[in-house]
């Protein structure tokens, strides 16, 4: 983390939970992740829908946020 970042962080509060959305990602064109794959798989099985291995990141991100609303897959309970 930049120091930059550091002093925004410290200026919003420990509890801040300020996340940049999935296509303003700077590694939002790289492949997904092993963890995201992974999920995102287990997500679809859940769902009875196509798992698609060949998303970026922040395509990734986007579709578990979907499936995850959709399904209530992986929430904390309240």
């Amino acid at each position: 983390m930049s120091a930059r970042n550091r002093r925004q962080a410290r200026a919003r509060g420990p509890h801040c939970n300020v996340q940049k959305a999935p296509d303003d990602w700077v590694t939002g064109c790289e492949r997904m992740t092993a963890a995201q794959a992974s999920y995102l798989q287990r997500l679809c099985e859940h769902a009875g829908e196509a798992f698609e291995a060949r998303l970026n990141k922040a395509q990734a991100s986007k579709r578990i946020h979907a499936l995850q609303a959709r399904t209530a897959f992986g929430r904390r309970a309240s």
